[in-house]
């Protein structure tokens, strides 16, 4: 049954705060979003439990006491589900999504650190395993993304990666889905995995001339060439929805994160990107917001010093703890003020 707004997903921030005004009811809408069906317990596989007063369940095969968030993205968190909650609407209902540096400043959190590793463990549950390959007419092309540095420009360019795009041509006019990955060559074996991995086997595959592409395609699919060079035609109007999506993630990395990219966690953003271009046409945007905790509550644990591309331990001071111990953010769940601006 398709999701459907109202009753599996809230159609406005006013409606997500009307839902889920306290902790324990973002609880319960992971633990539905978990086990639709019922409870199943991770370790026994039984299906046999009951709840506790702490909102656990109590495994009636092995004992066990199981959260809804244990073995997800929320996995021992200290950040309170409210603000999980609000970070994930921000992130989804938002065209073009949300920064770690404006995220604390909407939701008036003390940390950017937390903010940052919120928003990457979202990324890692935007990716469906076993998601459906592209199909049809598939437009691939690669192109350098990142931060401007001195020196040359295009292939081999400073500070830049190299990312595979496939766009899904939709006729007559349009376009369908996008994969989007990160690769360290335009070789045939880099590009034959990106195919592999992304695009159906027998899709017509259009690419542009480089000699790369006839053996990475190997038979596998078909292929449609399209060189630039003496065609008399510029590169987006052969390829133009690969060019088009190269636009809309170099506007996007330039625009919402500012350039403030690091090469290492590229793919994560282009994963965040790919989320929400394919679900570009849906009607509610609370969908985007059930379709990420979908994910999140199947996605594995992370931990901070995973997501951290390159520590460098001891490179850097430590900063000096407060005397009461860290500072996590408050819960949404506050009692209401009454009228502060006519008491004053």
């Amino acid at each position: 049954m398709s999701p459907r707004v109202g009753r599996d997903y809230p159609a406005s921030y006013a409606e997500l705060r009307a839902w889920f005004p306290d902790d324990e009811a973002c609880l319960d809408y992971l633990d539905w979003l978990r086990w639709p069906e019922g409870f199943l317990c991770p370790r026994c596989g039984a299906c046999r439990g009951w709840r506790t007063a702490d909102g656990r369940w109590s495994c009636g095969g092995c004992a066990r006491r199981v959260s809804a968030t244990a073995g997800t993205i929320f996995h021992r968190t200290r950040t309170p589900l409210t603000v999980w909650f609000a970070a994930g609407w921000q992130l989804t209902s938002q065209k073009h999504g949300v920064s770690a540096l404006g995220l604390p400043r909407i939701l008036g959190l003390g940390s950017y650190q937390t903010a940052w590793a919120m928003l990457h463990k979202y990324r890692t549950a935007m990716v469906r395993p076993g998601r459906e390959r592209l199909q049809g007419r598939v437009e691939v092309d690669e192109t350098y993304l990142g931060g401007d540095e001195p020196g040359p420009r295009g292939r081999g360019a400073l500070g830049k990666v190299l990312v595979a795009v496939a766009v899904e041509q939709r006729e007559p006019k349009g376009f369908g889905r996008t994969r989007l990955s990160v690769i360290d060559s335009a070789a045939a074996l880099e590009l034959r995995a990106f195919l592999e991995e992304n695009v159906e086997q027998g899709a017509v595959v259009i690419t542009d001339g480089l000699k790369s592409y006839p053996p990475a395609i190997d038979g596998d699919y078909t292929h449609e060439p399209r060189p630039v060079a003496g065609s008399g035609e510029p590169a987006h109007v052969l390829l133009p929805g690969v060019h088009l999506v190269a636009s809309l993630v170099k506007r996007w990395l330039l625009g919402t994160l500012q350039g403030a990219v690091e090469a290492d966690h590229m793919q994560a953003y282009l994963d965040e990107f790919a989320f929400r271009f394919n679900r570009r046409r849906s009607g509610h945007r609370g969908l985007l917001f059930h379709r990420l905790l979908e994910g999140a509550v199947r996605a594995d644990p992370v931990r901070y010093r995973d997501l951290v591309a390159n520590p460098r331990p001891g490179s850097a001071p430590r900063a000096t703890p407060p005397p009461r111990g860290p500072s996590w953010p408050a819960s949404l769940d506050i009692p209401a003020p009454g009228r502060p601006w006519r008491e004053a």
